[in-house]
């Protein structure tokens, strides 16, 4: 962050922008907060991005609330401390991932794991409750309340399951804004057809990835700029809240400069293939969250049915004795 910001065209660029950013807040060092004040001090909107430490999971999840309760409080300390001004603070709600990669080679152990999980509506509960507590909390204290959340929550809520969030850890809950994060750099066979299929729900969209491991465009590493493009053009006809992972990949590749004269109104082309995998996978997931939501009612139509069938066997076996009967008589 230091050597991003000492540049003088980044401010620059971002101001020219009427961006803001979300500082991600790893530590509450003296560092850290020096830079958001030079952010204070240039007009630019900073968002306070709190992670937990790798131990705790990183992001904020169902098994970690308490260390996300003391995470805040820290948090309001520090910027009482250094007179530091948030025009929000960001809640980034993802599963563990370090839990997971550890169970990904101990098959047995992952299936029992989601199983149990499967059934534990009572843990969720109460993160809902503990996240819910978070959010007014930090309302209360004067701050907006962002929330970063995973792409499966909106077929979730049309559904009425919690499915996902029972397996994964994730936990539903709002603030006073929401981002949705369709991150097509990790989904390029659907690429923005993800947007098209999701973001008439989308409060607000996050798309990225703008940085990390490989080249751009060689469709296992970052987005390059005509497919950044393409998502923010898409993204805009839905919402005007546009979130973008991250500030350090778009100073790497140059697109600060050019968002600077983007045309906003230039056509944008999705794939007709792209758009039909995006809307095939849409309609498997929420198949499977409606069969979550719905299998009491399942369980309880497929017993009437098999009672049904029994009975109608019953009587027609009567009926068969009843006329044989009949003839033995005659």
């Amino acid at each position: 962050m230091q050597a991003l910001f000492a540049d003088p065209g980044v401010t620059a660029q971002l101001k020219r922008l009427g961006a803001g950013v979300g500082v991600a807040i790893q530590d509450f060092s003296p560092e850290r907060a020096a830079l958001v004040r030079q952010l204070n001090q240039a007009g630019i909107p900073a968002i306070a991005w709190l992670l937990l430490a790798k131990s705790d999971g990183y992001y904020l999840n169902a098994d970690n609330a308490p260390a996300a309760a003391a995470r805040v409080d820290a948090f309001e300390q520090w910027t009482q401390q250094n007179h530091l001004q948030w025009a929000a603070v960001g809640l980034d709600i993802e599963p563990d991932y370090a839990r997971f990669k550890g169970l990904s080679g101990h098959r047995w152990q992952l299936a029992a794991t989601l199983l149990r999980r499967a059934f534990d509506f009572r843990r969720m509960a109460r993160a809902r409750r503990q996240y819910a507590a978070l959010v007014r909390k930090l309302q209360v204290d004067g701050y907006s309340v962002q929330t970063y959340q995973m792409p499966y929550v909106l077929a979730e809520r049309r559904e009425g399951s919690a499915l996902a969030d029972r397996l994964l850890g994730t936990v539903d809950v709002r603030g006073n804004e929401e981002y949705v994060m369709l991150y097509t750099s990790f989904a390029r066979p659907a690429g923005a057809g993800v947007i098209w299929e999701l973001g008439p729900e989308a409060q607000g969209i996050a798309l990225g990835s703008t940085d990390g491991e490989g080249t751009a465009g060689s469709g296992t590493g970052p987005l390059n700029w005509d497919e950044f493009s393409r998502d923010l053009i898409v993204a805009g006809h839905f919402s005007r809240s546009l979130g973008v992972y991250n500030l350090e990949g778009c100073v790497r590749q140059g697109f600060l400069a050019r968002l600077n004269t983007m045309d906003w109104n230039a056509p944008a082309v999705i794939p007709a293939a792209s758009v039909s995998r995006a809307q095939r996978l849409g309609f498997l997931v929420r198949c499977l969250f409606w069969v979550s939501a719905h299998c009491l009612l399942l369980v309880c139509c497929a017993v009437l049915v098999v009672a049904a069938v029994f009975r109608q066997r019953r009587l027609s076996r009567r009926m068969k004795s009843s006329v044989m009967a009949i003839r033995l008589r005659s």
